[in-house]
């Protein structure tokens, strides 16, 4: 496995400590040269010695400089260290006695920090010039010369110890890179299974939808919601194994934009006000005017998790969203009067997989994911997440360091009409090549009024419609990319689309290509698809997508 390279903020991290620990080094080499001097002021080459050791100082410095000014991995500049490093100590161990034969000591830290800071080949190229500096050192040095085993002494520990650290940074080396590969086929096991567990439980979601509209008895229609319910318990622990597998892939990436946050919590509170009722809960949410810069979508599913995770947790009691500005910053805040938790857990509740649980608890649904993804989001968008919580009074999530920005709040969208009335009569080309999610999205569809051409495959000719929904693996090596390419081409025009996938929005929307194309991940609530149905066809925006 290739050896890992330090990222910017790490070669930075590297560079400016050798940089500080050198002016702290040369520091001490002046003051050390000083007393040689009012030692043994009679030697002309101590006077030497100390200017030389103040002129590296200014050197030491500027280097630091430099590193601030350009930070990351800067190879001339290592290169440049490293010779003036050691030609320095070899030029002072040099004209000098044996009093300045302890800097031998350094000569090793060069060697080894080198080596310790970055990667294998410098400590090779750090030994070697050490070596180097040994034997020019015996050349000019009498002391050295005249002490043969102690020149031995020093060339076999400059050997040794190197090849000893050598062993170490490959042992760790292997070490990490085992680490890495367990680690990426963990997120490869949990996205592979979120997707291909998410196909049925979609399925299993429109027939129940269809079940519901299908004049059943008051007995019957307990059932189909209780089925439902429980679908909806399974979609939140695929969502969660799906955000954690696309937050390991390193590759979601935040779109900042100005945002009205009022927006978001109602947005929020919507998703979980049926949630809540069926927990006895009271859910408020308290209005709040101001427009924030962060990512809508990655802050919707913070938020998300954590409304849904007081919910679970505190069934039952009242929980309140609100905002508070704390000079130019917004605070986004849950507040829920549950259990609370106890202080020894409080830090563990960020942590994957845990759950705070006593004997004799009652069974909750989820695995423990909800808050480290938050916590993990908060990182990736600059939010401080904070918990306080006190057993038996409640617990409170606080959002905070959300930038306020300037700019006038952005207009609302237009209300929202009926929408069974609105896509009545919609003419819909539904590519799927699962038949049981095929048969149900047209059942479903066509339930609300839509003409529905249901096909397996990008089908060879189509028929006028309005609006293409399609999956993104088709089989065979199809993608729902090929598909919207080749219907458009057919029908001559870009027809609104939206894509339904098992794979997170950033890989999808990586291969797509497209922003105007709507996506949604499986299992689609009912609701949901029909407001992205709604949108897509007039052109409005289509509500926040999570990560």
């Amino acid at each position: 496995m290739p050896e890992r390279r330090n990222t910017p903020d790490e070669d930075f991290d590297t560079e400016k400590s050798q940089a500080v620990v050198r002016i702290i080094i040369v520091g001490v080499a002046i003051l050390y040269s000083a007393a040689q001097v009012q030692i043994g002021a009679a030697a002309p080459y101590q006077t030497g010695v100390f200017y030389f050791i103040l002129q590296y100082l200014v050197f030491s410095l500027i280097v630091e400089r430099w590193i601030s000014l350009r930070p990351g991995e800067n190879v001339p500049r290592r290169l440049i260290t490293i010779t003036a490093d050691i030609g320095g100590l070899t030029y002072v161990m040099s004209v000098g006695d044996a009093t300045f034969t302890p800097l031998y000591s350094i000569l090793i830290w060069v060697t080894v920090g080198n080596g310790l800071r970055f990667g294998v080949a410098y400590l090779k190229i750090s030994t070697l010039a050490s070596l180097v500096s040994i034997a020019v050192t015996t050349v000019f040095n009498a002391y050295w010369r005249q002490n043969p085993f102690m020149v031995m002494t020093l060339v076999s520990t400059t050997v040794l110890v190197p090849a000893y650290i050598h062993s170490l940074l490959e042992h760790l080396r292997r070490a990490y890179a085992r680490a890495q590969e367990a680690s990426l086929s963990k997120s490869r096991f949990l996205a592979q299974a979120s997707h291909d567990l998410r196909q049925p439980i979609h399925a299993i979601s429109l027939f129940t939808a269809c079940l519901r509209d299908a004049r059943l008895g008051a007995e019957e229609l307990r059932m189909v919601e209780n089925i439902d319910r429980s679908l909806q318990s399974v979609s939140r622990l695929f969502k969660s194994l799906l955000d954690i597998s696309t937050l390991d892939s390193g590759k979601v990436e935040p779109s900042r934009e100005p945002v009205a946050i009022d927006d978001i919590l109602k947005d929020v509170w919507r998703q979980n006000a049926d949630a809540a009722q069926l927990c006895g809960t009271e859910l408020r949410s308290l209005a709040c005017d101001a427009v924030v810069t962060t990512d809508r979508a990655l802050f919707t599913t913070m938020l998300q998790n954590i409304v849904s995770n007081a919910i679970k947790y505190a069934p039952g009691r009242p929980i309140l969203i609100g905002c508070r500005r704390r000079g130019g910053r917004l605070a986004v805040q849950v507040y829920d009067r549950g259990p609370g938790i106890a202080t020894e857990h409080q830090a563990k509740v960020f942590e994957e997989f845990y759950q705070v649980r006593r004997r004799g608890d009652r069974d909750i649904d989820g695995v423990g994911l909800g808050l480290p993804i938050v916590r993990r989001l908060g990182d990736l968008l600059d939010v401080a997440v904070d918990l306080r919580s006190v057993p038996g009074r409640g617990t409170c999530v606080t959002l905070g360091n959300l930038p306020i920005a300037r700019v006038p709040r952005p207009a609302a969208d237009r209300p929202a009409h009926e929408p069974t009335a609105t896509i009545s009569g919609l003419r819909v080309l539904l590519v799927e090549d699962d038949e049981a999610v095929r048969l149900a999205t047209a059942n479903l569809l066509r339930r609300w009024g839509c003409r529905v051409q249901a096909e397996p495959a990008i089908p060879e000719a189509v028929a006028d419609f309005d609006l293409l929904i399609t999956d993104f693996d088709l089989g065979n090596g199809v993608t729902g990319t090929d598909c919207i390419a080749a219907v458009r081409t057919r029908a001559g025009r870009d027809v609104p689309t939206v894509v339904m996938s098992g794979y997170d929005e950033a890989r999808v929307r990586e291969d797509l290509g497209s922003p105007d194309v709507t996506i949604l991940s499986k299992p689609v609530r009912t609701a949901e698809l029909r407001s992205v149905i709604l949108a897509a066809r007039t052109g409005r925006r289509p509500p926040a997508a999570s990560v």
